[in-house]
């Protein structure tokens, strides 16, 4: 890791090293040039990378802890949508100051979702800037076992873990000043990385992929990667109590079909895999939920129950919308 002042960079580099935890496969860590780890023989490298930055990816009043924590769940979901297992992650962190109470609280998060799931931080880098994190992390994955976004097939079922909307949700009703409902907020600052359905479903599922950016903007990419079309319908989609109770029906279906943020995973997988897919749920506590189907096309469409297309103001978050 490197840069505010030499002391005060040595001085957090210092404080990751001691809080950082370690695995049997890292053989150098944190305080060189560069890691050294192993990866197992008989699996493929999996290697993901996202970036937060303040006033994009999270408010300005969110707690250190929690930037923490949703810096390496979005990185982790990534992983999830793959199917893979996590391992290693670096950080880098660009920091107005050396804020050694800052970044020790920042750990806590992060460090605390990286234990859940035994992954070891390795390395990385500190630098004076605006308040920016960004985390690589990496994991295995079976040979020939990987999830795609292209394996998409007419006539799959298309499923949603969790709910959808609730972080968007948060995310409104801060922008408008109004009470932050508290369910939702931990939602938008402490996601959850699906990872113990993802690493089951991949001998079950056709494609996945992690929804960012909005569920109608994601499933595109898979539609467009496997040359299919899909059809969702509005009134399946999954819906917490508390994203109920704070918004009426159709800025609620706004918020679900396009608001992002929710890191659920949404896959597709023929129909015979139903009842498998049922047990998995079951097996690893993860609710899922039957949204739409693939079709042949080139598009997604969002469907009322009257089979009428619903027509949203935009499918997604466009990170350079201008």
């Amino acid at each position: 890791m490197s840069e505010p002042s030499r002391g005060a960079e040595f001085d957090l580099i210092e404080l990751i090293r001691v809080r950082a935890a370690v695995r049997d496969d890292v053989a150098l860590g944190i305080g060189d040039d560069a890691a050294i780890v192993q990866v197992p023989a008989d699996r493929q490298l999996v290697v993901a990378m996202d970036t937060l930055n303040r006033g994009v990816h999270f408010p300005d009043n969110t707690a250190p802890a929690d930037i923490g924590w949703k810096a390496l769940a979005v990185n982790l979901s990534d992983l999830a949508a793959m199917g893979a297992e996590p391992a290693w992650c670096t950080l880098s962190l660009s920091l107005p100051s050396g804020d050694m109470p800052w970044v020790d609280a920042f750990l806590d998060g992060f460090l605390e979702l990286g234990a859940q799931h035994r992954v070891a931080l390795i390395g990385g880098d500190t630098t004076r800037g605006p308040l920016s994190v960004s985390v690589t992390v990496h994991g295995f994955v079976e040979p020939g076992r990987g999830l795609r976004r292209s394996g998409a097939r007419v006539g799959d079922d298309i499923w949603i873990t969790g709910t959808l909307g609730d972080a968007a949700g948060a995310l409104a009703q801060w922008r408008s000043g109004a009470a932050v409902d508290a369910t939702l907020r931990r939602r938008l600052d402490r996601p959850t990385p699906r990872l113990a359905i993802a690493a089951r479903i991949a001998g079950l599922a056709h494609a996945c992929i992690d929804v960012s950016d909005g569920l109608l903007a994601d499933l595109q990419h898979v539609c467009t990667a496997s040359d299919v079309g899909a059809r969702i319908e509005l009134d399946a989609l999954p819906a917490s109590p508390d994203l109920v109770a704070a918004f009426e029906e159709p800025r609620r279906h706004a918020l679900q079909a396009t608001g992002g943020d929710d890191y659920e995973l949404c896959f597709t997988a023929p129909e015979s895999a139903r009842d498998s897919i049922g047990q998995l749920a079951h097996a690893t506590t993860t609710p899922v939920t039957r949204i739409g189907r693939v079709v042949a096309g080139e598009r997604v469409r969002a469907l009322h129950a009257d089979g009428s297309e619903w027509l949203p103001a935009n499918a997604g978050y466009v990170h350079f919308g201008g």
